[in-house]
C-alpha cells in the first residue's frame, strides 16, 4: 500500500511538473496569458468580420461578370465563409490532438497559427481573382485552427472552475468588439475610395499586429495540464477516450445549442451589410450603416458577454445548471428581436438590433465554461476541437449559403425569420441540458 502511494505521488508530480495550484487561485502568469490571448482573439475576429463588411465590394470587383444580386452569385460569395470555416474546423482537431500529445507546446502551436493566418489575410487583399481570394481564406482558416481549441484550454489550465465563466467571458469579449471593429474597418475603407478598390486595405491593416502577437507568443510557457483544477493527469489521451465526450450529456447539449447559435450568428453577420445596403438604410448621426452596425455590435456584444459571465458565475452556487439557464433564456429573448427589427422603422430598428445582439452574446462565457468544466483537463484540447468541428460544420459553414439562397429566392424577411427559428432551437437545447451540468462537472476529473 505504501509503495502504491509513493508511485501515485510520483505520477502526480511528473504530471504537473511542479506543485499544483490552489483550486481557488489562478496559476502564476495567468493574467499575462489572458492579456496576450485576448489581443490575439481581438484580431482574430477583426479578420473574420472584415470580409463580411466588404462582401458587396468583393462581389462587385471579383464577380462582376455575373448578376451581383442573383442567388448564384450570393451563394458563391457565401462560399468565402465556407472555405475559411472548412479549413478552420478540419484543422482544429489536428491541432487539438497535437496539443493533447505535447501539452507543453501549446504556445508554439498558437504562434504558428497566428503567423500563418496573418500572412494569409494580407494575401487575401492582394487577390486578383475570386479563386485566389478563396484560397487565401483557406489558409486563414488553417492558421486559426491552431488557435481556436488551444486558447480556451490554456485559460482553463490557468483559472479555477469557480471563475471560468467570468474569465472566458473576458476572453470572448474580443468576439463582439473585434467583429465590430472588422465591420467598421471594412466599411470605412471600402467607402473611402471604391473606384480604386480601397476595400483591400482592410485586409492589409491586420497583418502587422498579427505578426507581432505571434512572435510574442513564442516567449510564453504553458501552465501544467489541470493545474488550476488541482487534478493529476497523464500527458496523453488515447483515441478511445473520444467516446467519453458523447457520453457526457452536458457536452452534447452544449455543443448542439452552440451549433444552432453559430448557424444564426454566422448568417446574420454575413448578410446584415447586404440588408442595410439593399434597403438603403440612411446614415445615423452621419455614421454609415455598416459602421453603425459595427458600433452597436461592439457595445451590445460587450455588454452581453460581460453580463453572461457575471450572471453564470454568480448563480452557479445557488442554481444547478446556471450556465445553461442563463444561455438558454438569453437566446429565447434574442429570437423575437431579430424579427422585430425587420418591421420597426429606422432609426428605432437599431434598438432592436442592439437587443438581439446583446442577448445573443450573453451565452459566450457560460457555454465555453461548460466545455471546460465537464471534460477532464487532459481532454480539453480535444473537447474544444471537436466542438469547433461540429458547430462550424453544421453552423456558420453552411448558414451564409443557406440563408443567401433563401434571400435570393424570396427576401431578407424570410431569411431572417429562419435565423430566429434556429435561435429558439438553440435556447431549447441549452435549457434541456441544464439538468445534467452539476453532475457532469463533478464527474469530469474521473472521466479519463
Amino acid at each position: 500500500m505504501a509503495s502504491a502511494t509513493v508511485m501515485a505521488n510520483r505520477d502526480t508530480q511528473q504530471s504537473f511538473r511542479g506543485p499544483p495550484a490552489s483550486p481557488q487561485q489562478p496559476t502564476p502568469g495567468a493574467y499575462m496569458a489572458l492579456s496576450l490571448l485576448l489581443g490575439m482573439n481581438l484580431f482574430n475576429y477583426i479578420d473574420r468580420q472584415v470580409l463580411a463588411a466588404v462582401e458587396p465590394e468583393i462581389r462587385a470587383t471579383l464577380l462582376s461578370s455575373h448578376d451581383p444580386n442573383g442567388p448564384m452569385v450570393r451563394m458563391m460569395s457565401g462560399a468565402l465563409a465556407l472555405a475559411f470555416l472548412l479549413s478552420y474546423m478540419l484543422s482544429a482537431p489536428v491541432f487539438g490532438v497535437l496539443a493533447s500529445r505535447w501539452p507543453q507546446s501549446k504556445w508554439k502551436l498558437i504562434a504558428l497559427g497566428v503567423l500563418v493566418w496573418s500572412l494569409a489575410t494580407g494575401a487575401g487583399g492582394m487577390a486578383t481573382t475570386f479563386a485566389l481570394l478563396l484560397a487565401s481564406r483557406c489558409f486563414v482558416g488553417m492558421g486559426e485552427g491552431a488557435y481556436g481549441p488551444l486558447a480556451p484550454t490554456i485559460l482553463s489550465d490557468c483559472f479555477p472552475v469557480a471563475s471560468r465563466g467570468k474569465i472566458l467571458s473576458m476572453f470572448y469579449i474580443a468576439l463582439p468588439v473585434g467583429g465590430a471593429l472588422g465591420y467598421a474597418l471594412g466599411g470605412g475603407l471600402a467607402k473611402y475610395d471604391p473606384a480604386h478598390e480601397s476595400w483591400r486595405w482592410a485586409f492589409y491593416a491586420v497583418v502587422i499586429p498579427g505578426l507581432i502577437l505571434g512572435i510574442l507568443s513564442l516567449f510564453m510557457r504553458s501552465s501544467p495540464v489541470g493545474a488550476a483544477d488541482a487534478v493529476a493527469t497523464r500527458k496523453r489521451m488515447a483515441w478511445r477516450d473520444y467516446k467519453i465526450l458523447l457520453q457526457t450529456p452536458s457536452y452534447v447539449f452544449d455543443t448542439l445549442g452552440m451549433t444552432a447559435m453559430t448557424f444564426s450568428i454566422g448568417a446574420l453577420a454575413w448578410w446584415m451589410p447586404d440588408y442595410l445596403g439593399t434597403h438603403k438604410v440612411p446614415d445615423l448621426f452621419g455614421i454609415e450603416p455598416r459602421t453603425m452596425f459595427g458600433i452597436i455590435t461592439a457595445l451590445a456584444g460587450l455588454g452581453g458577454t460581460v453580463a453572461g459571465g457575471w450572471a453564470g458565475d454568480r448563480l452557479r452556487e445557488r442554481v444547478p445548471g446556471s450556465y445553461f439557464l442563463v444561455s438558454g433564456v438569453s437566446l429565447f429573448l434574442s429570437a423575437p428581436c431579430v424579427l422585430l427589427f425587420l418591421f420597426v422603422p429606422f432609426p428605432w430598428a437599431w434598438l432592436m438590433i442592439f437587443a438581439a445582439v446583446f442577448f445573443m452574446f450573453v451565452n459566450t462565457g457560460p457555454t465555453n465554461a461548460i466545455l471546460a468544466n465537464v471534460v477532464h483537463p487532459a481532454m480539453r484540447p480535444a473537447g474544444f476541437a471537436v466542438n469547433i468541428l461540429v458547430i462550424h460544420t453544421l453552423g456558420d459553414a453552411v448558414s451564409p449559403m443557406f440563408i443567401g439562397a433563401i434571400v435570393g429566392t424570396w427576401n431578407h424577411t424570410v431569411g431572417f425569420a429562419a435565423i430566429s427559428v434556429f435561435l429558439a432551437i438553440g435556447g431549447l437545447l441549452w435549457m434541456w441540458g441544464g439538468r445534467y451540468l452539476q453532475q457532469d462537472t463533478e464527474l469530469a476529473p474521473q472521466r479519463l
